[in-house]
């Protein structure tokens, strides 16, 4: 089975321009998230989907494969789906599933890869999965950077939203806090299904993309994971990863 892996990455993020290439201890967090990816057993690539030359040109620089898209891509998943085609037509072959991991995500574990990938290789009526992780504090649950899911008895995803589901204002405030964490494995013929869906309602109102898939009835399976990470999506958050990363001891297997 042909698995790869595609990291989309651009440099014109509205809340952190140019975030891909900040420095995490003297390499870009691109970079951390390429070498880190790369460990995963499942994978047979991994490639970097990028608009920006600066981001092509370091992947290529530390031996990595690198695919220019568009630069008009509103939605991660669109750029990786043209950057798979890409690959399939350039290197004549045929992919089975495409593992997205954003560039955004350096404390990824190659494990957490394999996690996700668990279920779709034992069955192959699941298209999707998402990992899960719990939230440790409060101030993690009200933050609208973190994407809050609520899933079934069944594990699959009832609801996605960046506000604080579900609600502790009702006065149980002992509830499951879970996050979605970006490590998403498509079916290569459901990552293109899902492209071609418009955009729906709740999917613009919540700015979750895996909406999409539940307002059309379909379902996306969470898988939960234990491993600590943190997405940056501001400049607090790099120099909370840089603190963490200081501790992290798969940084020390591939920082040479």
């Amino acid at each position: 089975m042909n698995i790869i892996s595609i990291i989309p990455a651009r440099m014109g993020s509205s809340r952190f321009p140019g975030k891909p290439m900040a420095d995490i201890l003297g390499m870009p967090m691109i970079g951390h998230v390429y070498k880190r990816v790369k460990m995963s057993k499942h994978l047979s690539e991994v490639y970097v989907a990028t608009c920006d030359k600066e981001i092509y040109d370091y992947i290529e620089s530390i031996g990595g494969k690198a695919v220019m898209t568009s630069d008009c891509h509103e939605r991660c998943s669109d750029r990786c789906a043209e950057a798979m085609l890409k690959i399939e037509k350039d290197e004549n072959i045929k992919v089975d599933i495409m593992v997205m991991v954003q560039g955004d995500e350096p404390l990824t574990f190659p494990q957490m890869i394999d996690e996700a990938l668990s279920p779709m290789l034992k069955d192959i009526n699941i298209k999707i999965t998402n990992l899960v992780a719990d939230l440790k504090t409060i101030q993690e649950f009200e933050d609208p950077n973190e994407v809050k899911v609520v899933m079934d008895k069944n594990n699959n995803a009832l609801y996605f939203s960046r506000e604080a589901i579900p609600s502790r204002k009702k006065g149980v405030l002992d509830v499951p806090m879970k996050k979605q964490v970006c490590v998403i494995p498509f079916t290569r013929d459901f990552l293109l299904q899902y492209n071609e869906m418009e955009p729906t309602p709740l999917e613009i109102i919540e700015s979750v993309d895996m909406m999409r898939i539940l307002e059309n009835g379909m379902k996306v399976k969470m898988i939960s994971t234990k491993y600590i990470t943190k997405a940056v999506d501001t400049k607090e958050d790099l120099d909370k990863v840089v603190e963490i990363m200081k501790q992290d001891e798969l940084h020390k297997v591939y920082k040479c």
